[in-house]
C-alpha cells in the first residue's frame, strides 16, 4: 500500500511539469474543433480514461502478486 501512495504522489508531482507540454498557442487545431462540434471529444476523454484506469489497475494487481510471491519465497526459505 506504501507503494501505491509513493506512486501516487510521483504522479501527482510530475503533473504540473507535463502541463506547459499541452499549452497551444491562440489558434485552435481544426480536428479539435471538429470534434468538439460534433460532441466526439467526450467519447475521445472516455477512452483515454478507461485506458488509464486499465493500466493503473494492471499495475496494482501485479505489485500485489509480486509482493505475494516474495513473501511466499522468504517464508519457504526460512
Amino acid at each position: 500500500m506504501r507503494k501505491l501512495s509513493v506512486l501516487f504522489l510521483l504522479t501527482l508531482s510530475l503533473l504540473p511539469a507535463a502541463l506547459p507540454v499541452l499549452a497551444q498557442s491562440g489558434a485552435s487545431p481544426q480536428m479539435d474543433s471538429a470534434l468538439q462540434q460534433n460532441g466526439k471529444i467526450y467519447v475521445v476523454v472516455a477512452v483515454l480514461v478507461v485506458i488509464f484506469i486499465g493500466i493503473v489497475l494492471f499495475l496494482i494487481r501485479m505489485e500485489r502478486r509480486i509482493s505475494r510471491m516474495e513473501k511466499d519465497q522468504r517464508s519457504a526459505s526460512s
